[in-house]
């Protein structure tokens, strides 16, 4: 029960109720709307849920008026300055920053799990060779169930962290195998002496035949992203997630499910958008006239990697991307590539053009991400995998939440019918 209270009144029968108002350590106050059905008889409408709380969580903080994200009460900006993301995901997972023993202790476990079964890696066998690597994730990571079905028992928190462990540990060797089967390659065995980054590149570009060194500004950069994409509150693939569990379905399920989502292009798949939209520019001599058709509302035309659905400000995490970002292209990618040369001068016209400042149309992190990945060597079907590598922390940790909450129920929105009423079986021969 709470003490703040809120009224709504049904026109037009003038019929009043009352509803707690429920509010949380920051950000705005929800009404429990539970019992409106019930008490009321009508159920609200929210397409899209942009003003529906789905759930209590304690893990990511976002205000997007102001541009804020924390995990777990910490800045955004103090965590990528001064964290790695293996810290990071512990502090996703258990809510407070490690001690020195713990973080130790979590790398290790987390390093000695990044072997797959043998038999997995025959999966992709399965897969034509030019399959998209998305498509091989969700498969792979849903039979993960079929190799641990000794610690799937959701209620037992040693459980939990075990497939949480797991699913941390493999998701990057199962990425990396993908790009592997997609050129032919043999697939690169993970190494304990490197860190979760560096381990990724060597597997994802290494051969046996020869050793792979993983630039040191690489794998800072890599690992940035990562503690970037950790987690986003409850967008669409981790609501998935959620309401996978929901149903009490294995986590290595829910994940698989939250990788389905996170491969639709409005989401996961907006980095790459900004490269194709690069590619489609073709030159900066023409970034003028897309310019034009992009404020012309006439034309439905619209640059991709600029504003957030959530953030009317500016994308704090491409606020911190966007050094590296620079430090990258300097050092890495090819300082005669049109690509990198239109994003810069992109990104110089939207700090300066009043048409972007006027609706706060700044870079976001999407815009930085896909040149990052581009400048790295990382294929362009590899994007929206680098995205889910990342993310499957605050998926786990979501779906950890959900699960250990005792009152937590089986998702199940309700319908505005549309459809015809009531009608009679017409046999056959009387259909006209």
């Amino acid at each position: 029960m709470s003490d703040k209270k809120a009224k709504i009144i049904l026109e037009p029968s003038g019929a009043s109720h009352e509803f707690d108002l429920l509010s949380g350590t920051e950000g705005p106050d929800a009404i429990d709307i539970t019992r409106l059905y019930g008490q009321a008889g009508v159920f609200t409408y929210d397409p899209g849920f942009v003003s529906t709380a789905s759930c209590h969580s304690s893990i990511t903080y976002i205000d997007g008026n102001e541009g804020i994200l924390r995990y777990r009460g910490y800045p955004i900006e103090q965590l990528a300055e001064k964290s790695t993301f293996i810290e990071v995901a512990y502090l996703l997972l258990y809510g407070e920053l490690p001690a020195a023993e713990e973080l130790n202790g979590f790398r290790d476990i987390i390093t000695h799990h990044t072997m797959v079964n043998e038999a997995l890696l025959r999966f992709f066998e399965g897969y034509h060779y030019d399959a998209h690597p998305m498509a091989m994730m969700v498969g792979v990571v849903g039979s993960l169930a079929g190799f641990y079905h000794d610690s799937l028992d959701i209620y037992d928190s040693h459980h939990r962290d075990i497939c949480a462990h797991r699913l941390i540990a493999k998701i990057p060797t199962i990425a990396a195998a993908c790009h592997k089967h997609n050129i032919g390659e043999p697939v690169m065995y993970p190494r304990n002496d490197l860190s979760y980054s560096a381990n990724f590149m060597h597997m994802l570009k290494g051969t046996p035949c020869e050793d792979y060194e993983v630039d040191p500004l690489a794998e800072r950069a890599l690992d940035l992203l990562f503690i970037l994409h950790a987690d986003h509150e409850q967008n669409a693939s981790t609501s998935t997630v959620r309401l996978a569990g929901s149903s009490g379905a294995n986590p290595f399920a829910c994940v698989a499910a939250g990788i389905t989502s996170l491969w639709g292009p409005a989401h996961g798949g907006a980095n790459e958008a900004v490269l194709k939209m690069l590619e489609e520019i073709g030159h900066v001599g023409n970034i003028d006239k897309y310019i034009a058709r992009a404020k012309d509302k006439d034309d439905p035309y619209r640059l991709m990697g600029f504003g957030h659905r959530v953030y009317k400000n500016y994308d704090p995490r491409a606020r911190i991307i966007r050094s590296v970002c620079h430090q990258v292209l300097d050092k890495l990618a090819d300082s005669n590539n049109p690509l990198f040369e239109m994003a810069l001068k992109l990104e110089e016209i939207a700090a300066n053009d009043e048409y972007f400042l006027e609706r706060k149309l700044y870079p976001n992190v999407d815009f930085y991400s896909g040149i990052i990945y581009r400048a790295l060597g990382i294929p362009d079907n590899m994007f929206t995998v680098m995205f889910a590598i990342a993310r499957t922390v605050g998926w786990v940790a979501h779906w950890t939440e959900m699960v250990s909450d005792p009152h937590f129920r089986i998702g199940r929105p309700r319908q505005i019918y549309d459809g015809a009423p009531q009608r009679d079986y017409v046999p056959m021969a009387d259909r006209g």
